[in-house]
C-alpha cells in the first residue's frame, strides 16, 4: 500500500510540473497575435520567436537528460520550473523583440528540463507494471496544462485584464509549483541521485546508449519529426486563419484552447486504439483526419470551423500516444532518461523549424498556401510509420 501511495504521488506530482510547463509553453500561442498587435510583427518575426523557445529547449534537452542519470532529476526538474517562472515574470516587462526574444529562451531551457526527466521518474516508479498507463496519463496531463493556461489567458483578456498581468500571474503559478515539486519528491525520496557504475561495478550494460533496436528508433525519430512539425505550426497559425476570416480577436484565441481540448481526449483515445488496430493503421488514420481536418477548416465558415476544431485537435494531437510509447520498448531501461531526452529532441528540432518554415511560406505565398503544406506534411509522415511498425515487431509488442 506504501509503495503504490509513493508511485501515484509520484505521478501526480509529475502530471503536474508537466501541467504547468507544456501551460506556459501553450500559453505563448495565444500571447503571440496580442504581441504581434503591440509590437508591428510579421508572420515569419512570429514564427522565429516560437522557434526561439522551442530551440532553446532542443538545445538542453539531451543534457538534461545525461545529467540527471549523476545528479537526479528531482533537483533539475525544479530548476527547469524556476527558469520557466523567471521567463515569464521578465516577459511581462518587455519593452520590445529582443526582451521577448530573451525571455522565450529562458522559458525554453526551463522546458528542456521536464519531459525526459518526469518520463525517467515515471518508468522507474511503475516499472513493476502499469507503466505505459502512467506514461499514457502523464502524457494526458500536458495537454491538461494548456487547455488551463490558454483559457485562462484568452478569459483574462477577453475581459480586459493586460496582458503583462496574465503573464505575471502565471508566473507566480510556476514558482508555487516548482517549490511543491521540490518537496514532494523529497518526502518520498524519488528524482534523487543515483548510483552510477563504475570500475569493477561497470559492464556492458551500463555503457552505449541503450538503443535495442536502431532501425525502428530511426523510424521513429521521422515519424515524429514529421508529426511535431505540423502540430507546431497548426497551432502557431491557426489563430491567425480565424482572424482571416474576420473573428476578433479576443475570440480568435479559443481556436488553440478548442484544438488542445481535442487533443487531450485524442491522447487516451489514439493510445486505445494504437492497442486495438495496431500503430500502422492508427497513425495513418490519425495523419489522414489531420489533413482532411485542417484543408476542412480553411474552407468552411468561421462558425463551422470552430465546431471543426476539436475533432481535429483529436487526431492532430492524438497521435503523439501512438508514437511515444514506444520508446519505453526500443530503450533499455537503464537508459530510459536518455531516450526520452534523445526523442524529444528530435521533436524541439522540429518544433523549431515548424514554425519558420510555415511563417516563411505564409508571407512569400499566403497564409492558406502554408496550412495546406501542413495538411501535406501530415501525409508524409505516413511511410516513415510503416517501419516504425517493423521496429515495434522485432521487440515483440505487436
Amino acid at each position: 500500500m506504501q509503495v503504490r501511495t509513493k508511485r501515484n504521488f509520484t505521478l501526480a506530482v509529475c502530471c503536474s510540473a508537466h501541467a504547468v510547463q507544456d501551460g506556459l509553453g501553450a500559453a505563448t500561442y495565444v500571447l503571440m497575435p496580442i504581441l504581434a498587435q503591440a509590437f508591428g510583427l510579421s508572420y515569419a518575426q512570429i514564427g522565429v520567436l516560437r522557434a526561439a523557445s522551442s530551440c532553446a529547449m532542443t538545445l538542453f534537452e539531451l543534457p538534461s537528460g545525461l545529467l540527471s542519470e549523476r545528479l537526479g532529476e528531482r533537483s533539475l526538474l525544479v530548476f527547469g520550473l524556476m527558469c520557466a517562472a523567471v521567463a515569464y515574470l521578465w516577459l511581462a516587462s518587455a519593452s520590445g523583440v529582443s526582451t521577448i526574444l530573451l525571455s522565450l529562451l529562458l522559458l525554453g531551457t526551463g522546458g528542456a528540463f521536464q519531459h525526459a526527466l518526469s518520463s525517467s521518474i515515471i518508468s522507474n516508479s511503475f516499472d513493476t507494471g502499469h507503466r505505459r498507463s502512467a506514461l499514457g496519463l502523464y502524457n494526458s496531463s500536458g495537454d491538461g496544462g494548456k487547455l488551463a493556461f490558454t483559457g485562462l489567458f484568452g478569459f483574462a483578456t477577453g475581459i480586459g485584464v493586460a496582458w503583462q498581468g496574465v503573464v505575471t500571474g502565471l508566473g507566480i503559478i510556476t514558482l508555487v509549483v516548482a517549490l511543491i515539486v521540490f518537496y514532494t519528491l523529497r518526502k518520498f525520496d524519488t528524482g534523487g541521485r543515483r548510483y552510477v557504475p563504475s570500475g569493477p561495478d561497470l559492464d556492458a550494460r551500463s555503457l552505449g546508449w541503450g538503443i535495442q533496436d536502431r532501425a525502428g528508433f530511426a523510424a521513429l525519430c521521422v515519424t515524429v519529426f514529421l508529426d511535431t512539425a505540423v502540430q507546431t505550426g497548426f497551432l502557431v497559425f491557426v489563430v491567425f486563419v480565424f482572424l482571416d476570416k474576420g473573428v476578433a480577436t479576443h475570440l480568435a484565441t479559443f481556436a488553440v484552447v478548442l484544438t488542445l481540448i481535442g487533443g487531450m481526449f485524442g491522447k487516451a483515445g489514439c493510445g486505445y486504439l494504437a492497442e486495438r488496430i495496431g500503430v500502422k493503421r492508427s497513425f495513418a488514420l490519425a495523419q489522414c483526419a489531420t489533413a482532411a481536418g485542417v484543408v476542412a477548416l480553411l474552407f468552411s465558415e468561421a462558425s463551422m470551423a470552430f465546431l471543426l476544431l476539436p475533432v481535429l485537435g483529436m487526431f492532430l494531437q492524438g497521435s503523439t500516444s501512438i508514437t511515444y510509447g514506444s520508446i519505453t520498448d526500443l530503450f533499455q531501461s537503464t537508459r530510459q532518461s536518455r531516450g526520452f531526452a534523445l526523442i524529444y529532441s528530435v521533436s524541439g528540432l522540429s518544433a523549431i523549424g515548424g514554425p519558420v518554415v510555415f511563417g516563411l511560406l505564409s508571407d512569400y505565398l499566403e497564409l492558406h498556401a502554408a496550412m495546406l503544406a501542413m495538411a501535406f506534411v501530415s501525409l508524409l509522415a505516413i511511410p516513415p510509420s510503416l517501419f516504425l511498425r517493423t521496429g515495434l515487431v522485432r521487440q515483440r509488442v505487436l
